[in-house]
């Protein structure tokens, strides 16, 4: 399983969670918590957004913890929004464009978990894709075709529903091919004003998810923290991070939870 993050808030340097606190992402990359895939080591990738109308991008196939441009860039991009990816490779290749997050227009995508037997329907779900949204694949990974079906069936109005129709659609393909359970997802969505988070298994079992405490609850464990964070801020993890990582709050299974305007929204995630 990869290992992503998402915060918004007032700005900070990239470097603030990605590099910085105890257990962080590119630690995760060599020492994940996951069972199944304790080492990252296939590619990464940085999505932030600043004063341009669209994100920055910057991916490599490089492993997280021996890249040297990763840890110069995230010292130096300030943001108030951005999304971290380290990845395990399942049936993709590894290659630049195979690496998290994937973007379209202003909007940005991470994924951890799979399409299982993708090969069986992924030319299918190929089939499906609108034309102006299928120019912009690249690569060879389910996820990616995740988010364009995605995109071709509303993201850009609707994101829980068109997630939702998504799954439909991927399990609908996944059970004509024979495949009863065929989903594992969490993900990550920003169009640079809000975050989106879903967690979600076909057999109920998605992979975690977990969101930071509230600036409350962080000053009255380390009442410095506002210096850096200001009066809000929030972060969306595969696992937690930090001196305080008890404190993080688990999203439930088949949940979605959005993050806009300094307000933390969870919801049941309804297929």
């Amino acid at each position: 399983m990869c290992r992503w993050l998402a915060y918004t808030g007032d700005p900070i340097f990239l470097s603030d969670l990605i590099l910085k606190p105890k257990h962080n992402l590119i630690d995760q990359s060599l020492h994940s918590n996951s069972t199944t895939t304790p080492t990252n080591g296939d590619g990464f990738g940085l999505g932030w957004y600043d004063r341009h109308p669209f994100p920055g991008l910057f991916r490599s196939i490089r492993p997280a913890w021996n890249d040297l441009n990763l840890e110069d860039l995230s010292s130096h991009i300030e943001s108030h929004l951005f999304l971290a990816h380290i990845r395990a490779a399942s049936l993709a290749t590894i290659q630049e464009t195979n690496c998290h997050p994937f973007r379209f227009g202003k909007w940005l995508f991470v994924h951890n978990g799979q399409i299982a037997e993708f090969e069986l329907i992924h030319q299918k779900l190929l089939a499906m894709i609108k034309p102006e949204y299928f120019k912009n694949i690249v690569g060879s990974t389910d996820s990616e075709v995740m988010f364009h079906l995605a995109l071709t069936l509303g993201l850009e109005k609707d994101v829980p529903g068109a997630i939702a129709e998504m799954v439909r659609v991927v399990e609908g393909a996944a059970k004509e091919a024979g495949v009863k359970e065929s989903l594992w997802m969490t993900l990550g969505i920003s169009d640079g004003a809000s975050i989106w988070g879903f967690r979600y298994g076909s057999n109920g079992k998605g992979p975690s998810l977990y969101i930071s405490p509230s600036i409350e609850e962080l000053k009255r464990l380390n009442p410095h923290i506002d210096k850096k964070f200001g009066d809000f801020a929030a972060c969306l993890v595969s696992e937690p991070i930090g001196d305080y990582m008890e404190k993080w709050h688990s999203i439930p299974e088949n949940s979605m939870i959005k993050v806009s305007n300094k307000n933390i929204t969870a919801s049941p995630f309804k297929i």
